[in-house]
């Protein structure tokens, strides 16, 4: 809940410091509050559109279910606030830090955006993300995420889409073969094997390049009815080394893994 620090220290020539309670009193009345100090704030369900909260701290605020269609947060610190279910339709997120921020089913259609600030933040569910702003490592989690949760045709899709923006990144071609085995795409799962196998190839990874193609035969092998679901064969196809559960694990926890990208 919100306490009453204040804004911080007067300086001299500048108006004195407002309370926080204050500040909350005036973004709710008169919807501007920029530069404001809202750190760990209760604004669920808040009515906020349009709010200009330019440079606010809203450090690990409560914006849960808030409409903030068209608010001007740009430069907001939103580090750890929660957004779960709130609608951002248009809002300025430019230059907003969005580190551990749950933006989990938000609303961001139209919402303006840095290209990869939701690489530290929490975006499953939301809804009119603009695949253009997301980098490949987002991209890629996103598929990661999917199949971890069993929306298998979704990780394929954002697979895909990480492949299309970094097709030189062996990684997600094995965790869409990965994919694509476990939904019984067995021919173009081994495509994907017999690709990345090449990816290798081409820098010298022999050995990881080899598994890889014989990860491709086994997959084209699988005698399992046609079109019907996988079987685990693509994870199965690929062990030691090139183990199944690191291509199916966030990037940013493979900085130790011989990956090629």
């Amino acid at each position: 809940m919100l306490t009453a620090a204040s804004l911080g220290a007067g300086v001299a020539g500048v108006a004195p410091p407002v309370r926080a309670s204050e500040a909350l009193i005036q973004l709710m009345e008169q919807k501007r509050c920029p530069n404001c100090s809202l750190a760990d704030a209760d604004l669920v369900h808040a009515q906020l559109s349009d709010a200009d909260l330019r440079g606010a701290r809203l450090q690990r605020a409560n914006l849960g279910q808030a409409r903030l269609d068209g608010a001007r947060l740009s430069g907001a610190d939103l580090s750890f606030t929660s957004l779960l279910g709130a609608s951002l339709r248009g809002a300025d997120l430019r230059g907003a830090r969005l580190e551990g921020t749950d933006l989990r089913q938000a609303d961001l259609s139209g919402a303006l955006l840095d290209p990869g600030a939701l690489s530290r933040a929490h975006w499953q569910g939301a809804r009119g993300i603009d695949h253009g702003q997301l980098s490949y490592g987002e991209l890629h989690n996103a598929g990661v995420e999917a199949a971890r949760q069993g929306r298998l045709p979704e990780a394929e899709q954002w697979f895909s889409s990480a492949i299309r923006r970094e097709p030189a990144a062996a990684v997600s071609w094995i965790a869409r073969a990965i994919t694509r085995s476990e939904l019984g795409k067995r021919q173009l799962a081994a495509a994907d094997f017999d690709y990345a196998a090449s990816l290798y190839a081409a820098g010298g990874e022999m050995a990881q390049a080899d598994q890889l193609r014989q990860a491709a035969k086994q997959v084209s092998a699988d005698p399992s009815k046609p079109g019907g679901g996988g079987n685990g064969l693509g994870s199965m196809a690929i062990s030691g080394a090139l183990g199944a559960l690191q291509f199916l694990a966030p990037l940013a926890a493979k900085a130790f893994l011989p990956v090629p990208f």
